[in-house]
């Protein structure tokens, strides 16, 4: 999934791309950037890209985790 930061504390949902094959988590990541926003990621804006994988462990909490 990725999002761009609109304002402070705003985020903007960009779109979810399939993860490239093979690319360390970083690299996904600024690969994930890139084809949501069809290259046009500019310098200077804020964007978050959060892997499947992450996002499921992100969506793991239950009040009996601690």
């Amino acid at each position: 999934m990725v999002l761009r930061q609109a304002a402070e504390g705003q985020w903007e949902f960009l779109g979810e791309v399939p993860r490239k094959r093979g690319l360390p988590a970083r690299a996904a990541r600024t690969q994930a950037i890139l084809d949501a926003t069809d290259g046009a990621a500019k310098d200077g804006e804020i964007y978050a890209a959060v892997l499947r994988s992450e996002w499921r462990v992100a969506m793991d909490w239950g009040s009996t985790a601690a």
